[in-house]
């Protein structure tokens, strides 16, 4: 049985999507489920923005939040505990109304700060941005090498990466460098892994050698 507490937020959470919607409009369900606080929040957002057509709209929104949220100032003052809640929500309503964010950006930072919840702000956006990354069918790939990929190597690898890829998914690259990892490459795509790395290979041969000798 939930208790009172999950059980009132998810309340609220079903009132804030339906409040900035049609009235006993049907959920719409985000492409990806993410759990926790944030993700009820989120979703939430999600089906609200989705049924107005302003998904990319709030995406920028938020964007937009989260670095104002990381102005010293405006951290300081707003995700400081001992600042008063009325004190923030005016705050708040000043920076929505200033920034002239749409109602249903304004109305979930509005209701974070009424729930004390601001601290979960930059995870109800994150937990937004990967909706929206599904949405977009984008595929998530993250590429570290010891050292730096020339263009051509770079190429290569993204044709290579582009052909594991359905139809209708976009390849979302980052690559990264560790020289710790000493050679070779480390592939995350998706929910797969590969370790293609010389300091594994290496770390398996000690092992194989040490069980023969």
């Amino acid at each position: 049985m939930a208790s009172p507490a999950v059980s009132g937020l998810s309340r609220q959470v079903r009132c804030f999507s339906t409040s900035v919607a049609r009235p006993f409009a049907k959920l719409v369900r985000p492409p990806v489920q993410v759990y926790g606080v944030e993700g009820r929040y989120a979703t939430a957002l999600y089906s609200a923005a989705s049924k107005q057509n302003k998904l990319e709209q709030v995406e920028k929104e938020l964007l937009r939040v989260a670095q104002i949220l990381k102005e010293p100032k405006m951290a300081a003052s707003i995700l400081n505990p001992f600042t008063k809640r009325s004190i923030k929500v005016k705050s708040l309503h000043d920076m929505t109304t200033k920034e002239k964010f749409s109602p249903l950006t304004s109305n979930l930072i509005n209701l974070l700060a009424e729930n004390g919840r601001l601290t979960s702000t930059p995870a109800v956006i994150s937990a937004f941005s990967t909706m929206m990354s599904v949405h977009r069918g984008e595929v998530p790939c993250t590429v570290t090498t010891a050292s730096p990929l020339d263009d051509a190597t770079l190429s290569e690898l993204k044709t290579v990466l582009n052909s594991f890829l359905s139809k209708g998914q976009v390849l979302k690259l980052e690559v990264k460098t560790d020289p710790s990892i000493m050679g070779g490459m480390i592939v995350r795509i998706g929910e797969k892994y590969v370790d293609m790395s010389a300091k594994t290979k290496i770390q398996k041969l000690s092992k194989a050698m040490r069980e023969v000798f």
